[in-house]
């Protein structure tokens, strides 16, 4: 392909240039694969009914097509091969969804027997959360059970995982989500294969051998092997730090206590409990260092044989151990990706180019696991290493100039990589932190300068020794000065957490900015020509809308037992503070507020009676109704009619009505009022008909009932 084709596509003025830069950014284009797969990605799952199953393997293979035969001619077949990594992230997904298809519980079951195999343990401080395979419901047809449930027993349940074990419960589908555009816990678990969620009445009742008789899988075994490692860390090292150093080896952050992770995380150094490209880096930098040390110190062996190799190749292979042992989640799948590559070029001396690896472990992790684009952990772990190559890619050479030959400037350079790494990390992670948790953290930059030492040359270098003794009983040796390291880092957590301001609450992002927002900041970091600050502009705009966005005045939840109206101040109060705690907190946390007030205190605007409330704003007059004796008055008078119960009759007052039917269908409804017009959104309108949504799920019990009745 030429790129003078694209600087002679005869546009004059702007256009000129920007053909000019583009032709001059050819070595950057490949970049753009990975994100053209994420724009297709992206795509798929914001459709709001699924599409046919052809239709992204079709546009992949006419896109193909047409980049084969246009390959003399440079616009077409760039356009051409554009749309097919558009189209090869829309045919991931399709195929990802359809690959994961499983029996999702269509209604409540139980109280009732519930028997499984345990798949994965959870082991909170307060609880234990299992999830079973295999799953027998008592009364309840295979057809209609679920493949998989998530289930919440006891703490002191702690079942093995492979056991088969029998409990008295009851199960949900999984829920909604609790606001339109909040997170879809039903797309979580429809990838996850989990088709009911539940709690244990009392205990464990039974428990079968580990062991099946059918045999068990590798993931099985490796989901063992790593629950008896945090047992034994957790056991060998006193709590707290025990969970912690188990999340550390083993990816386990179930047992780390609610205040320890509050505060890592209002400090900004929740991402030492994340094994990303830190830990996975320092556990392949002390394996390759120590191991090349002790091999250099052998004269015969230093002379002939090439131990830097030998010493790459095992720590490649300690690497894909602490991927497995950590549970492969997505951050540590792009850190060994990127990590293995640089020690494959040590291996066969070759200079890696650092974005290049970035490109190749989301190209790598989008075609596998598609669905993890929309994860927080995705979009952090890639937005951070992204700004910091490109950051420390276009230093690399001046700085290598000057700190060569300087003890006193490699220190420096030391500490000042720290914080420019926390600054350049923080803020490319802190917008999809505003989109995911609606928090901004503000002394990362201390904290991070504190820990991050530590970590590095405290923690992790006994972790790794505590692995390597483990097989021999000894791991307590290095588990014990491990714990020391620990205890600083949360204490320094707690003291940054702890200062004035440590923490801002935002609004929810709305997809569309963070979207701008991720296009922007990959403009900015992908190209090198001046154009590159085009990207700024999508940036501000993503920050932006979080303040522009109007909030809607009313919400409430599916079941209309929690409702919300915005006060005078600006902020929502709520009907209950005991009810729907979770769907409560959701609602605050996405309109940026620590707490509410309840209707039970006088609030401006609002009137209530024990059967219904009044709220009256921007010229509307909406009622509140809990009780139907309300409907008669009410729906003479109001102009928007929010009912947690049936509305049967006509209101003739109202020019909008939501009642128990609408709920039950539509799931949470969120309603903007205006002299003008009303605006409503609902949890059903932004899921869609999609296979995981509760639309689908009613639609399969419909047909499941009907053939039943032709049977």
């Amino acid at each position: 392909m030429q790129s003078g084709g694209l600087a002679t596509m005869g546009f004059n003025g702007p256009y000129e240039t920007v053909a000019t830069y583009f032709a001059a950014e050819r070595e950057r284009w490949v970049l753009w694969a990975p994100v053209l797969m994420g724009c297709g990605i992206g795509a798929y799952f914001s459709a709001t009914s699924e599409p046919a199953i052809w239709t992204g393997p079709t546009v992949l293979v006419i896109a193909s097509t047409v980049v084969l035969i246009a390959r003399y001619r440079p616009n077409v077949a760039l356009f051409g091969a554009a749309l097919a990594f558009l189209a090869l992230g829309f045919s991931s997904a399709q195929i990802r969804s359809h690959n994961v298809s499983a029996s999702v519980l269509e209604r409540p079951y139980g109280p009732g027997m519930i028997s499984g195999r345990v798949v994965h343990i959870d082991a909170f401080p307060n609880s234990t959360r299992a999830v079973l395979d295999q799953v027998s419901l008592k009364k309840l047809s295979k057809e209609k059970s679920p493949d998989r449930v998530r289930i919440r027993l006891r703490a002191i349940d702690r079942p093995e995982v492979g056991s088969r074990i029998s409990v008295f419960g009851k199960l949900l589908p999984p829920g909604r989500p609790a606001a339109p555009g909040a997170f879809d816990f039903q797309r979580y678990a429809w990838f996850l294969k989990i088709g009911a969620v539940g709690f244990a009445y009392g205990g464990v009742q039974r428990v079968e051998s580990a062991v099946s008789d059918d045999g068990e899988s590798l993931a099985l075994l490796v989901s063992r092997v790593r629950q008896r490692i945090s047992a034994r860390i957790r056991m060998a090292a006193p709590e707290p730090s025990g969970a912690i150093a188990a999340a550390l080896i083993t990816g386990d952050r179930s047992g780390i206590p609610l205040d320890i992770m509050t505060a890592m995380r209002d400090s900004g150094l929740a991402h030492l409990l994340a094994i990303s490209g830190l830990h996975m880096g320092l556990v392949a930098a002390i394996l390759f260092f120590g191991l090349r040390l002790v091999l250099a110190s052998r004269e015969p062996l230093a002379l002939r044989y090439p131990i830097k190799k030998w010493a790459a190749a095992s720590a490649l292979l300690g690497g894909l151990a602490y991927l497995i042992l950590s549970g492969a989640t997505i951050p540590t799948q792009r850190a060994f990706l990127m990590t293995g590559l640089v020690l494959v070029a040590v291996i066969f001396d070759r200079t890696a180019i650092s974005l290049r690896l970035v490109a190749l472990a989301a190209t790598a992790i989008l075609l596998i696991a598609p669905e993890s684009l929309l994860s927080a952990s995705f979009q952090m772990s890639f937005a951070a290493v992204v700004a910091l190559v490109a950051v420390y890619e276009s230093g690399r050479r001046p700085l290598g100039n000057w700190v060569s030959g300087s003890p006193f400037r490699k220190v420096v350079l030391y500490i000042a990589g720290v914080a420019v790494t926390t600054i350049v990390a923080g803020f490319a992670t802190g917008i999809f932190g505003m989109y995911h948790f609606g928090r901004i953290t503000h002394y990362g930059l201390l904290a991070n300068l504190m820990a991050v030492p530590v970590t590095a040359f405290w923690i992790m270098p006994w972790a790794v020794l505590a692995m390597v003794l483990m097989p021999i009983g000894l791991e307590a040796f290095a588990l014990a000065p491990m714990t020391w390291g620990i205890d600083a880092v949360v204490g320094i957590a707690q003291y940054v957490a702890g200062l004035p301001l440590a923490v801002s609450l935002t609004a929810a992002m709305p997809t569309a900015g963070l979207a701008a927002a991720a296009l922007g900041g990959l403009w900015l970091c992908l190209w090198r020509q001046r154009w590159r600050y085009v990207g700024v502009a999508g940036i501000v705009a993503g920050v932006a809308s979080v303040y522009l966005t109007d909030k809607p005045d009313v919400l409430v939840s599916s079941d209309g037992r929690l409702m919300a109206i915005r006060s005078l101040d600006g902020e929502l109060t709520l009907s209950s503070k005991r009810r729907e705690k979770r769907t409560a907190s959701t609602w605050l946390r996405r309109d940026g507020q620590q707490g509410s007030q309840s209707w039970s205190a006088k609030i401006p605007l609002l009137q209530c009676d024990s059967i219904a409330c009044i709220y009256e704003a921007k010229g509307r007059l909406v009622a509140l109704v809990n009780d139907p004796r309300a409907l008669g008055e009410d729906c003479q008078r109001a102009n928007v009619i929010v009912s947690a119960v049936p509305v049967r009759g006509r209101c003739p007052s109202a020019q909008l009505v939501i009642d128990r039917f609408d709920l039950w269908r539509q799931g949470s409804h969120a309603v903007w009022l205006g002299e003008n017009d009303l605006r409503i959104a609902t949890v059903a309108s932004i899921q869609g008909d999609r296979p995981w949504s509760a639309k689908r799920i009613r639609k399969r019990r419909n047909r499941l009932n009907n053939g039943a009745r032709d049977r």
